[in-house]
């Protein structure tokens, strides 16, 4: 099986079959003569196997512009090929989301290029929500609406039901991002042919909104890699080829030389936002933990989801100025629920060392989700009681100061005393590394707002018993 390939199959072209066992190859795939070889790839690259960079139509849209004009913002002019010093800080685009009504392929290949895909959709299957979390071979399935969402007795509940319901990533959303990627792959291949393209993180683990960016991981070999040198030349090299051949239909691609080096990128035909990292694998093995976690128990998506919502409306979700990322947040939901008097989840990682442990190979991790059956839980508390115990929980219980966070332990364990935790404001574990999500708040001023945040909302949502009192539900349900 292949993880993020079509229905489970090697997404190569019929000249690359000899490539699709790429897990079993030699942990020393891309020496350093062969990373001058995909320099060289790049450079003499077959004009005749590269995109036909034609205007693009979906349906009543207007056709795509190749023009090759600079860019402006304001009164500066912005070159084709701009790099972010070092270890700048990551940057959003603010355009306009189009809602396309006819999906084309994302990059259109030459005619020698162009060959036939298995379908991406299974009509007849309906996913086993009684015995299985459903399996990664049902891409367009992941967000499955045969899973029974928990009854709201209350108006709060209901609040938070009806957000989740209009804002959860819907199975186009996810198709865009898997044509995306699946093309970005055939592309990258040009200069690493036994390469492959992941998408992982919130658009595949179950936690993702209409409104989430895509991440993406390109695994040259299965060791790890310099990311301060090895990945920031692959990545010089894939910002290249994008910026030449890819122009007409990815905007702007930035070579961001942050820690963990990446291009961000938007592809103009989905109007998604993508971030491309190379060999942070740990990725790819958090977002199958994540998404059997998301699909355990029934109230653990909607509760993610407006709390995500909640974080970002008051400033306190983004990592590049200094708060808290997305992932930490989900981390610190699922502790939440592993702590109650009466758990609501288990440590999977306890229960089932064999499916997520570091052992498994990359090519098996997506059998995971398949191999855990639904959680049952004594715990009867509504969607309205658990987020009001959530923002109670770190406003007055949880002790930042002594504590880590540990979904791997399900339990609040003492910090380490080495450099990773120490004089860290906040620490939450990451449950296969054993790195800390949260180091981007090392700000004191930051950790106080967060803090207060909590204690704030605790307060208002206690009294007020309504969603609109800490979120107000319009501009969330308007953002997706």
């Amino acid at each position: 099986m292949f993880p993020n390939s079509l229905l489970g199959r090697p997404p190569f072209t019929p000249s690359h079959q000899q490539h699709n066992n790429f897990f079993a190859l030699s942990p020393t795939l891309y020496s350093h003569q062969q990373l001058i070889d995909a320099q060289f790839n790049f450079q003499n690259v077959d004009l005749s196997r590269a995109v036909s960079l034609q205007p693009l139509t979906y349906g009543t849209v207007s056709p795509i512009q190749t023009s090759t004009t600079p860019l402006f913002r304001g009164r500066k002019r912005i070159s084709d090929e701009t790099t972010f010093p070092l270890d700048g800080k990551r940057q959003r685009f603010h355009s306009p989301h189009q809602e396309p009504t006819i999906i084309n392929q994302i990059v259109p290949l030459s005619a020698d290029r162009r060959y036939s895909m298995p379908p991406l959709f299974h009509t007849h299957y309906v996913p086993d929500i009684i015995r299985c979390v459903p399996p990664l071979r049902e891409i367009p399935l992941l967000e499955p609406r045969e899973i029974t969402l928990p009854e709201a007795k209350d108006k709060l509940s209901q609040q938070i039901l009806e957000l989740f319901e209009t804002c959860q990533q819907q199975a186009s959303d996810l198709k865009k991002k898997e044509l995306c990627r699946a093309q970005l792959q055939r592309e990258i291949q040009l200069l690493f042919p036994q390469s492959r393209l992941f998408l992982v993180g919130s658009s595949l683990n179950g936690f993702g909104a209409r409104s989430s960016d895509g991440d993406l991981c390109l695994v040259v070999k299965e060791e790890p890699v310099n990311q301060k040198t090895e990945a920031r030349h692959i990545l010089t090299l894939v910002h290249k080829h994008f910026c030449t051949r890819l122009s007409g239909y990815i905007e702007r691609p930035q070579l961001i030389r942050a820690k963990v080096p990446i291009v961000k990128f938007r592809d103009k035909v989905s109007c998604v936002e993508f971030d491309l990292n190379v060999n942070n694998t740990v990725g790819i093995r958090n977002t199958f933990l994540l998404r059997t976690y998301a699909y355990l128990e029934n109230r653990v998506r909607p509760l993610v989801l407006v709390i995500k919502k909640w974080a970002s409306h008051h400033d306190i979700n983004d990592a590049s100025r200094g708060t808290l990322s997305s992932y930490s947040l989900v981390l610190m939901v699922l502790h939440y629920l592993q702590t109650l008097p009466e758990p609501i989840l288990p440590s999977l990682q306890k229960i089932y060392p064999e499916s997520f442990s570091t052992s498994v190979q990359l090519h098996l991790v997506h059998h995971a989700p398949c191999n855990v059956p639904p959680y049952l839980s004594k715990n009867e508390s509504s969607l309205g009681d658990l987020l009001l115990g959530f923002l109670k929980y770190y406003a007055t219980e949880f002790d930042w100061n002594t504590q880590m966070i540990s979904v791997r332990e399900a339990k609040a364990i003492p910090r380490p005393d080495d450099i990773e935790w120490r004089n860290k404001y906040i620490c939450v574990e990451e449950p296969f590394d054993g790195t800390n999500t949260a180091r981007a708040v090392h700000e004191k001023q930051k950790f106080d707002m967060i803090k207060d945040q909590f204690l704030k909302s605790w307060h208002r949502l206690k009294n007020k018993r309504d969603l609109n009192s800490v979120l107000p539900l319009r501009a969330a349900t308007l953002k997706r």
